[in-house]
């Protein structure tokens, strides 16, 4: 079993904010910060430090080529990652002292992913292979369409969550990977919206990350769920994308569901105490050690 990341790669640029600006608001950060991020980026990274071999596919541009280089020192396999003419993908996020964030994304070159390169991409993996996707990229659905054509097992985080998610052909997804925010606008309901996506579609199974308050695991009426980790927060940036690539490391290495929640759950704990996307991941003897005794 392999795993495929087609996903985004993204140079994030962090202002630490006393609070997040108003609108007509003016404010001075008292630190900026470069970091390689990308929800894509950062999920390959999370699946590489927790000691998956992935592969990722996507685009950047000569700005980027520092990305590259982080994923090969990460362990991650970059022969399907494509060089592009214009900017690489980038994101300005605002950080306030509570860890709590906002942020402003610009595509760049995500959205530079043709079909001959899905093809090409996707003819180095077979059925029984996993594709994880997110909504960073442009061709999501083409994606998925071509990767279930395979036999291929598909993991989709719709994030950023749009209105174009819904014309997707969502119910080829094997299991969806969502927030609160994200799963009510799937669900059409903010009322339990995980059980109302678990029947939505019943073929798939349904996790959705509850902050500090832990994750849950659905499909049909069976619920797993798990407690979070308390931890003084610093940057929540990419503590989602740290779950996602512990969660599906656990899955593929055989872990009971409660217990792949829960290893997830620790190593995005560990993540938000540190700030930055892709540069707070911890590996996998950190987050061992963070839960031994808990």
């Amino acid at each position: 079993m392999r795993i495929l990341n087609f996903g985004s790669l993204n140079i994030d640029y962090v202002y630490s904010v006393s609070h997040i600006l108003r609108p007509g608001e003016t404010l001075t950060a008292s630190k900026m910060e470069r970091f390689a991020g990308g929800k894509g980026s950062n999920q390959t990274v999370a699946l590489a430090r927790a000691g998956a071999a992935v592969w990722h596919a996507g685009c950047i541009g000569a700005d980027g080529e520092f990305l590259r280089e982080m994923h090969r020192e990460a362990g991650v396999h970059t022969e399907f990652l494509r060089s592009v003419e214009g900017p690489t993908g980038s994101t300005v996020i605002q950080v306030e002292e509570s860890g709590e964030n906002c942020i402003i994304y610009y595509p760049g070159a995500n959205h530079c992913i043709t079909p001959a390169q899905i093809a090409e991409t996707l003819a180095g993996f077979a059925a029984g292979d996993i594709l994880l996707l997110q909504n960073e990229i442009n061709c999501p659905a083409e994606i998925i369409r071509a990767a279930k054509g395979k036999g291929m097992r598909v993991f989709f985080n719709p994030s950023p969550i749009t209105d174009a998610v819904m014309d997707y052909p969502l119910e080829l997804v094997d299991c969806f990977l969502v927030n609160e925010i994200e799963a009510a606008a799937l669900a059409g309901t903010e009322a339990d919206p995980a059980t109302v996506l678990a029947e939505k579609y019943p073929d798939a199974e349904i996790v959705m990350t509850l902050g500090k308050r832990g994750a849950i695991w659905q499909k049909g009426e069976l619920r797993i769920p798990a407690e979070g980790f308390t931890v003084r927060a610093q940057d929540t940036t990419g503590a989602g994308d740290t779950f996602t690539g512990y969660y599906l490391k656990a899955l593929t290495d055989g872990l009971p569901t409660a217990d792949a929640l829960r290893r997830a759950c620790a190593a995005a704990a560990i993540a938000v105490g540190r700030m930055g996307a892709a540069a707070s991941i911890p590996d996998a003897v950190e987050t061992d050690e963070f839960l031994k005794g808990r």
